[in-house]
């Protein structure tokens, strides 16, 4: 029996479970596939994807950094990949390259579900302007918050951002804003953390004013790099969450779309939990 390939890619991936999710959900669904992770050289995006599909490999997430070349060789992309501009997913087909994003869906079926909170009518800060941030801030705004504040270390990236979703923003009767990271007023009710601050090890990029008291401060990071941002949501009267659970939605959307079957998703991500605690 055939065995189908799949991998996650980006620079760096060591830290990744994808494979481990991936394989979890093939087992549960009874579909016969190989995951792995591939390291990517910062400069060899393209030439490892066509490699990759050369070696016969249906499809691949894309993460850091390379959500923005992944949209820009995609053939044919999504509407949501079209409006976030990043992909995380790319789907080898008939000699195309089909780009999309699941990464919003994920994050909201993360948090609505998993941590038990609607996002309509809550105000949301949004914190970067990135492929992670360009990838969530659609699926976020037809969760029908009424307020969403982006910000970011550039004011233009983030106001080019805010540009490309006021059309959704209008229709979904959303107040979309972009503010740097030192132009925020009132506290939210949810702060997410769309940058790569917490890969870096970095302070947490804004003030802790930006937090409600028992806010739900999430950091779409997850593991030890999201620690800090934990720690510092925790002392501030938030609730800290990491994306480990966006992680799993984000590939039972993209397991979905390749392979034409809904994992068990929360079963996974359970589990998931129990293996990291040991």
């Amino acid at each position: 029996m055939t065995t189908d390939l799949y991998c996650v890619m980006g620079h760096p991936v060591s830290h990744s479970r994808s494979p481990w999710i991936h394989a979890r959900f093939a087992e549960l669904t009874g579909q016969h596939l190989h995951y792995e992770k591939r390291e990517i050289p910062l400069t060899h995006f393209d030439a490892s994807v066509q490699a990759f599909i050369r070696e016969g490999g249906l499809g691949c997430n894309i993460t850091v950094p390379f959500k923005f070349e992944a949209a820009k060789i995609a053939t044919h992309t999504s509407e949501r990949g079209l409006l976030a501009q990043a992909s995380n997913i790319l789907t080898f087909r008939d000699g195309q390259i089909l780009g999309d994003n699941t990464d919003g869906i994920g994050l909201v079926i993360d948090i609505e579900r998993n941590a038990g909170l609607p996002l309509r009518g809550l105000r949301l800060l949004l914190i970067g302007a990135g492929g992670a941030a360009a990838g969530v801030l659609g699926p976020m705004l037809q969760a029908g918050p009424a307020h969403i504040s982006v910000a970011n270390r550039t004011l233009h990236k983030a106001t080019e951002l805010v540009a490309r979703h006021l059309p959704l923003a209008t229709q979904q009767k959303t107040e979309l804003v972009a503010h740097t990271l030192h132009g925020l007023g009132d506290p939210f009710d949810v702060v997410i953390n769309a940058t790569a601050t917490s890969l870096s090890g970095a302070a947490v990029p804004v003030a802790a004013r930006v937090l409600k008291p028992g806010a739900l401060a999430y950091d779409m990071m997850y593991g030890p790099g999201a620690q800090g941002f934990m720690d510092w949501a925790r002392a501030h009267g938030a609730v800290p969450r990491d994306g480990l659970g966006m992680l799993v939605e984000q590939a039972a959307e993209a397991f979905l779309i390749w392979r034409g079957v809904r994992p068990p998703s929360a079963q996974v991500l359970a589990e998931l939990h129990k293996v990291i605690q040991g």
